[in-house]
Order: C-alpha cells, then structure tokens, then sequence
C-alpha cells in the first residue's frame, strides 16, 4: 500500500516497536521523538499490566545495564534507518541511564550530530536529604545529517527580559526597550527583537499538576509544551513525526493540532485504546486515526494473555480495573456510570459454580448487579442466574465474548466532551455529572464510586446492551 520511502501516518500500531520499525521502509520519517521507561535496577513500573507490557519489561531488565542498553540499541538502529537525511532525533532520558545512553547514539548517530542536551528543568521537590534535589530530565536532540530541519523558534520576553538586572520596559505597542546611551550621543531606545528570545537549551517547564487541564494521570505524561517545543523546531506542517513509546498519546496529540502526520506505537493494547480516545477527544472528533494489530476478532481475543484478555474487557465496556489484585472477591473491575461489579473468565463453559460464588461477592460489594464476561456459559450457570433473580437476590447478568464483539457500534464514547461540566457557583443535582479524566475511565474509576441517583436515563434492557452501555454518558 505504501509506496518507496513513504510510510502510512494516523495509525496507532500495537506491539513491539522493533517488530513494527522492521516493516517500515528506509527514510520515511521526519521527526522521531521517544520516551522510553527510564532504567533504574531497583524500580520500574508496569503501567498498565498488560502481559505483553509486563514480558516487555522483563526482557527489558533481566539483565543489567548494559542488557538495558543493547534493547535500546537495536531499536534507536531502526530509528536512525527510518529517518530521513534532513530528520531529527530526541530521546528523553533521566540520572539513571542518561550517560549510557549517550555514548550508544555518539556511536549510531555520530557525536558530530549532536545538536544539543537539553535539559528540562522543573520543580518537583522530594524528601531525600542526602544528595541535592533532582530538578530535571535530559533530552539528546541529534540531526541525522548536516541538513536536518532546523526552526528558530522563539519565546516571548517577560518582565525580566534580558539579564536579570536590566532595565527593560514596554512602550505604549508592548515592544521591550531599553535607554542606551553612547558618549556624544542623545538617549535613545534600544528595542529587543519582536520575535521574541531565541530558545536555550534549558527549558523551564512545569511538570503536570494534579489540576492541569491536560493531565490523565499517567505516570510518565509529558507537558504537551515539551512537545510542541520539539515538533516546531524540528518539522514543518505535513511532516511525519513518530513516537514508538507512545504511552498516553502526547506527542501524537501536539502533532495533530500542529498539522503534522504521526505514527504511535505501543506495546499495551490498553495504552492504544487510550490513545485513539485522546485523539478523537483533542480533536473534537475530526482526527482519523486507525488501530493496527488490536485484537478485533474472537481468534485474536482468545490469544491475549490473561492481563491482556481482562484490559481488553474493560477497555470495551468502558470500566474500570479492580484496584485489589487478590482477595477481590471474584470482581475483576466495574461498570463506569453505575460502578457495578464485573467478573472476567477468559474460559469456555463457565458454569453455576461461578455465578453462584459471584453473587455473594456482589451481594457483599452492596450491589444489585453484576456481570460476568466469557467466552460461553452452561445451561447451568444460565439457570442459577435466573433462579439468583427469582429469589430476590442480586441480578447476574452473563455476557459472551462475541456479544462484545458485536456490540462496537455502542464502543464510540465516553469522551471527555460527553460530560456535562458544573455551571460556575454550584449545580442542580441533575447537572452533577462526573468528568473524569481518561485514565480515571479505565483505571481509577474505583477511588470514586457514581451515584445511581447521577445518572440522566434508567438502565437500558438486561443483555449485553445493559454492560456496554453502562459506559455512556447521557448528556441533554
């Protein structure tokens, strides 16, 4: 489909980014930009748990450093084969494997085409009282060529324009100015550059505070003006900017509102569905953006590993992880508007031995209803169910595998933009709506549980419409 030297852009690719760089052809990207999980031998952190994640990361970190260091090596080797003569390079590194790093892109994209460490300087201040606190991460921005794409980029000028002793001020148009004064010469007023102070290569960038407007909790997030940053000064519009850790989306948010092309990868199916959700949200719907290599067949879904099989459950339905991963009582995660209780059998034949034992743990959650997702049911459990509801007790609702399958045409919300925000100095409670952020959607929906009474409509019918649409949201 792709001709020589061009690669298809808008699509979230899922899987090993060595596997997916591999099929791609020779120079065909402008920008590569990556964030990879930062190497530390006493921590690292599955941030979604999916299977494929959690192998990734053990092969990531068998070893030692130096393990760490050819995983990296024989993926930044397919960057650099990817990238165009005129492209750019910037990857995000921490204290940990910083300097190793370094020397392994000296090697792949020689030394002379370093064009700068930047250093990304923030405060965020910890308890530690044996060392000075650690206030940055490092970035290493390298051309491939002598003619990589280059914009000179500017920041405005604040009050303290200059030096920090100087005397700038604005005149009545807003421009800075400044009296100079020569010897045999009148005062007169020296003007800063309209385009305001060329860039260095510190960046003071807050880091995302819980209220930002752009934070989803991710752990690793980036600032999107971080991101903009990059991209403007190293493509133009219609460019192709890739990120293979792709994570939460960021880099392909910035390059879509900035009218590049972009590619994603990620190794978490998890990841890519919140990707595809950003995109549409940031984009009010406008963006196209393909999935590639999710599993969207029964075949594909009996393949996943177990983490994986459970994310992709929720991620359907719109719910939420169970925060316990043992002593949960049999409910693997909950609906999102109603918070009820979900149970996932990546089995055949699940029987009344199950829903018998998964009503007393959604009778001891104090609800009224739960769902269990399989592959198929016995007649058996079909008829404990049953007799669970004829007695008053709570109301297990069985749900098939292939019904969710079938059922996509239900998959195309909540954005954040399906929720109602509160009027400024209070709401009706019928405007008390929830607006969550996207990973509250799929993994901290649980710290805050919904209200019946919040909901704008009453249950949809008992079947697999009453799980799925338990993820929508209403909005008059």
């Amino acid at each position: 489909m792709n001709p020589i030297r061009q690669v298809e852009t808008g699509a979230i690719y899922c899987g090993d980014n060595l596997e997916r760089l591999a099929q791609f052809p020779d120079e065909c990207i402008d920008l590569i930009y990556l964030d990879p999980p930062f190497f530390s031998n006493r921590h690292y952190e599955v941030i979604w748990g999916d299977e494929a994640e959690v192998r990734s990361f053990e092969d990531r970190w068998e070893g030692d450093i130096y393990s760490y260091i050819g995983w990296m090596r024989e993926r930044v080797m397919e960057m650099h084969r990817v990238l165009k003569p005129t492209g750019s390079f910037y990857l995000h590194a921490d204290h940990h494997a910083g300097h190793y790093l370094k020397v392994m892109l000296d090697d792949i994209f020689r030394a002379s085409n370093l064009r700068n460490e930047i250093i990304w300087s923030y405060k965020r201040y910890t308890a530690a009282s044996n060392r000075f606190q650690r206030l940055h991460d490092t970035i290493f921005f390298y051309g491939k060529g002598p003619e990589s794409v280059f914009n000179d980029i500017r920041e405005s000028y604040g009050p303290k324009s200059g030096k920090a002793d100087s005397h700038y001020k604005q005149d009545d148009d807003g421009r800075w100015y400044r009296w100079q004064k020569r010897k045999d010469q009148e005062p007169y007023k020296l003007y800063l550059d309209p385009k305001g102070r060329r860039l260095g290569d510190v960046w003071e960038i807050p880091t995302i505070n819980a209220s930002a407007r752009e934070r989803l909790g991710y752990p690793t997030q980036k600032p999107e003006l971080l991101l903009e940053r990059v991209i403007l000064a190293s493509s133009n519009p219609g460019d192709v900017v890739l990120d293979p850790f792709a994570g939460c989306g960021t880099t392909q948010v910035v390059a879509e509102r900035l009218g590049r092309e972009w590619i994603g990868i990620d190794i978490s199916p998890t990841a890519v569905g919140i990707m595809e959700r950003r995109l549409l949200k940031a984009s009010n719907g406008a963006a196209k953006v393909k999935l590639v290599n999710v599993p969207m067949t029964e075949a594909q879904v009996r393949a996943l590993k177990p983490f994986e099989f459970q994310n992709w459950v929720m991620q359907q339905v719109t719910g939420s992880q169970s925060p316990r991963k043992s002593g949960d009582m049999g409910i693997d995660g909950y609906t999102f508007m109603y918070h009820d209780p979900i149970q996932v059998k990546q089995s055949e034949r699940v029987g009344r031995n199950v829903v018998d034992n998964f009503e007393t743990a959604v009778e001891r959650s104090g609800k009224d209803t739960g769902f269990v997702v399989a592959f198929s049911f016995t007649r058996g459990a079909f008829e404990e169910a049953a007799r669970a509801r004829a007695a008053g007790k709570p109301k297990i609702v069985l749900v098939t595998v292939n019904e969710l399958l079938n059922a996509s045409h239900y998959l195309l919300a909540p954005l954040l933009s399906d929720f109602r925000p509160l009027p400024p100095g209070g709401s009706s409670p019928a405007d008390r709506i929830p607006t969550p952020d996207l990973i509250g959607v799929f993994g901290n929906v649980q710290k805050n549980p919904f209200d019946r009474s919040l909901a704008t409509s009453g249950r949809p019918t008992d079947s697999v419409d009453e799980l799925v649409a338990s993820g929508q949201t209403p909005v008059g």
